[in-house]
């Protein structure tokens, strides 16, 4: 209530006035709106009194955070970690990819269903991340001329050699020397040697080959790049000193049946 004596104004009513635009391209239909303090503000002012004004064009979001909603893959048959984080350039590797989907995944990486559904990241900063890298990344120097292929007799010399190779891009230890004298003992350097006569030959696994290999350890100690067949000359040297490694060090301690 008034103090005594005292006259409150007349409260006037204000009337909002607003422009709604809507359009398609450049240009734009003027909508008068009207906003009062109470029910009965006022009528409609006439549209001629509205000026229509462009519509403002959104401002373009750099490309790098235009698209952020993160890329989904679904696990199929066969898939691994590493394998998807390497198709998809997957920033990290698949230690990120696992870290950002161990919830989904489990305690254990080397375990991933099919149909399991992952998130990959962002496209773009997967983009910008692929676009920095390239822009990184030195001119390429000419190729070079493609090394020559190395060859091997194919006899008990170039089969030794070529074991030796392959047992050195593995960590297989052992020397020409070592094979050669043990090679000698066990078949006389016949690749076709079998012995149908010890215990192993009763067993039904006859020792085989060069170095006299039985099927089992053949099978347990192959080494990748070789034939799986235990009559192949380099597979079952290069099977025989793996074992020989894993058992006494090396080829070159073996002095007897081993």
């Amino acid at each position: 209530m008034p103090a005594p004596g005292k006259h409150r104004r007349p409260k006037q009513h204000k009337i909002a006035r607003k422009l709604a635009f809507a359009g398609t391209g450049g240009a734009a239909l003027a909508l008068p709106l009207i906003g009062a303090t109470t029910a009965g503000a006022a009528a409609l002012q006439p549209a001629a009194n509205t000026v229509a004004l462009p519509a403002a064009e959104p401002a373009a979001k750099p490309a790098a955070e235009q698209a952020v909603a993160p890329l989904t893959y679904s696990v199929v048959g066969g898939d691994t970690l590493a394998k998807i984080a390497a198709e998809h350039s997957v920033s990290g590797g698949w230690q990120a990819l696992y870290a950002a989907n161990r919830t989904v995944i489990g305690s254990n990486p080397s375990v991933i269903r099919p149909g399991l559904k992952l998130s990959l990241g962002g496209p773009a900063k997967a983009a910008a991340s692929r676009a920095a890298a390239l822009a990184a990344k030195p001119a390429a120097a000419p190729a070079a001329a493609p090394a020559a292929v190395k060859t091997y007799a194919n006899n008990l010399d170039g089969w030794i050699r070529q074991s030796l190779d392959i047992m050195a891009r593995h960590g297989i230890p052992g020397t020409y020397n070592g094979i050669h004298r043990n090679v000698m003992r066990e078949s006389s350097g016949n690749p076709l040697a079998i012995n149908n006569w010890d215990s192993n030959a009763a067993a039904g696994i006859p020792s085989k080959g060069l170095l006299q290999v039985i099927d089992p350890t053949f099978r347990a100690y192959h080494v990748p790049g070789t034939a799986m067949d235990s009559y192949d000359p380099v597979a079952n040297i290069t099977a025989a000193c793996n074992y020989a490694a894993a058992r006494y060090g090396s080829i070159d301690n073996v002095n007897g049946a081993y």
